[in-house]
């Protein structure tokens, strides 16, 4: 029999299953997304100052070599090298003091910024 006018067949069950598969899959899409580009916000955020803790790093590591050498130059020549070396260690490890002072804070954006939880919040109370 053919449906009175003005009123729309139902759709199947087998219809139903079929949409909300289809559902599904756009929904599990949608949420990876998400969570790929929060990933990659936050991999953003961070990347210089992990590059700055790397510097900061090599710099201590460079300023090390220096104050021994210095104090190795001091020990052969009983002079002033040694002088040298200190200033041009407290130098150096001053610059890396303040890139870890620099770096260390933009590490913590891996845990996400108010920002960022704001919109997540926003995201979830959505229907």
């Amino acid at each position: 029999m053919d449906a009175p006018a003005g009123h729309t067949a139902e759709p199947s069950i087998g219809e139903l299953f079929a949409r909300l598969g289809d559902e599904a899959k756009n929904y599990a899409r949608a949420e990876a997304g998400l969570y790929r580009a929060v990933a990659r916000h936050r991999i953003g955020k961070a990347r210089g100052g992990a590059i700055a803790l790397v510097a900061a790093a090599l710099l201590a590591n460079a300023a090390l070599s220096v104050l021994l050498i210095g104090l190795s130059l001091e020990l052969a020549l009983h002079v002033g090298p040694a002088l040298g070396g200190l200033i041009v260690t407290a130098v150096v490890l001053l610059a890396a003091f303040l890139l870890v002072r620099w770096g260390a804070p933009k590490l913590a954006a891996l845990g996400g910024d108010a920002e960022e939880r704001a919109a997540l919040q926003t995201g979830e109370r959505l229907p």
